[in-house]
């Protein structure tokens, strides 16, 4: 039998929260500050059954095959999700402070009813839980659905504020 590791007590980068069960997830992102909103280009972790011996395989194969991270806008205004094997750019989503569908507190929200054919269903929140360290939750007909990670490496460049129109 597969002994799964004791979650550490502060998450410091976006596989530790491959650790942490359903509930300690919650309780961190309870603990998040709804800014700064994000800009540049992150790292992303999806959280499929977190805590068990399964999250870690999981997560690899969505990295892989599928979603790879977030590249958000100079402006912070919108989005666009990292996906297929090559990271190519794709599925725009505006990103706008908000109520949490969580807990009702404020959160970053990432929305892509009105700017995705494809994920115009889909509602993304996001916290940030420690220093370049984001955790997020997607939600689908506005059920939850499913958590992920985010890490941004560094401090973003100082860059206009006009962005990049078509991010």
């Amino acid at each position: 039998m597969t002994t799964i590791p004791k979650p550490p007590t502060a998450c410091t980068t976006r596989d530790d929260f491959l650790l942490c069960r359903g509930r300690e997830l919650q309780a961190i992102y309870a603990t998040g500050s709804s800014e700064p909103i994000p800009r540049g280009t992150s790292r992303g972790v999806a959280l499929m059954l977190p805590g068990t011996p399964v999250a870690r395989p999981l997560a690899w194969m969505v990295r892989v095959f599928g979603w790879k991270g977030k590249v958000f806008a100079a402006d912070g205004t919108s989005l666009k999700n990292l996906i297929t094997p090559f990271g190519i750019p794709s599925i725009r989503a505006a990103v706008y402070p908000g109520a949490s569908l969580l807990d009702g507190q404020p959160s970053i929200i990432l929305d892509y009813s009105k700017t995705s054919w494809i994920a115009r269903f889909v509602r993304d929140e996001i916290r940030e839980v420690s220093p370049g360290l984001y955790l997020g939750y997607a939600y689908v007909f506005g059920i939850r659905w499913i958590a992920f990670g985010l890490q941004f490496d560094s401090e973003p460049p100082n860059l206009p504020a006009q962005g990049n129109p078509d991010i």
